[in-house]
């Protein structure tokens, strides 16, 4: 089953083929490259949702109900056959399988991106979306132990804008549109070694947590 944007074709055949090669390309990359389940989602207009849910609380942000993933290790041949089903589709990865997600505000991102880097800390992927905030790759299990984490470091009564992604959620892709707002992009892109082995939370955690401490006052 494929899905158009409020049923609407917008794009002439060629565009449309550039455009899918483009996201077909992708989708494998993530899956036969950095190892990764790639799932189709849904895309937003003028705050509708392609789902067709016109009470849909997370327009253009969540998988389609009769999307199936591609999984990793899929490659380009498999991956063009499997995303041709979804034209259109957002590419959404699931967390807690691969990674999962520490997501702060941008800005703080960025300041604690340049002072891990700084202190030579290993650091996996991080993605910018358009709505302002940035998200680290991070090994899995982070979301889950985040709280006890921040108590040990003496963090659990701050006021952190910082929150754990983990299992049963998702994160846009690039370069997918993130709810009718804009591309999401990476300020740093996976490779084959942050891909499949992102650091442990505890290595960037006191650094994230102080720089949004620092932002917030």
């Amino acid at each position: 089953m494929g899905f158009t944007i409020g049923g609407i074709r917008e794009m002439r055949s060629g565009s449309r083929r550039r455009v899918r090669t483009t996201e077909c390309t992708a989708v494998a990359e993530y899956t036969g490259l950095w190892g990764w389940d790639v799932v189709p989602g849904a895309r937003a207009v003028s705050g509708q949702c392609s789902c067709g849910d016109a009470s849909c609380t997370a327009p253009g942000a969540h998988p389609l109900s009769f999307g199936a993933p591609v999984p990793a290790g899929a490659g380009l041949d498999v991956a063009t056959k499997a995303w041709s089903e979804y034209p259109g589709a957002a590419l959404l990865l699931p967390v807690g399988r691969s990674f999962d997600v520490i997501e702060v505000a941008e800005p703080a991102g960025r300041r604690a991106l340049v002072r891990l880097e700084r202190m030579g800390l290993p650091l996996g992927p991080v993605c910018a979306t358009p709505t302002g905030r940035a998200q680290f790759f991070v090994a899995p299990g982070a979301a889950a132990g985040l709280p006890q984490l921040l108590y040990r470091m003496g963090w659990d009564d701050a006021e952190l804008d910082l929150r754990g992604l983990g299992p049963g959620d998702h994160v846009t892709a690039p370069p997918s549109d993130l709810g009718g707002l804009g591309p999401v992009r990476w300020l740093r892109p996976p490779t084959l070694d942050t891909a499949g082995a992102p650091p442990e939370a505890r290595l960037l955690l006191g650094t994230l947590a102080y720089i949004c401490h620092r932002t917030h006052f």
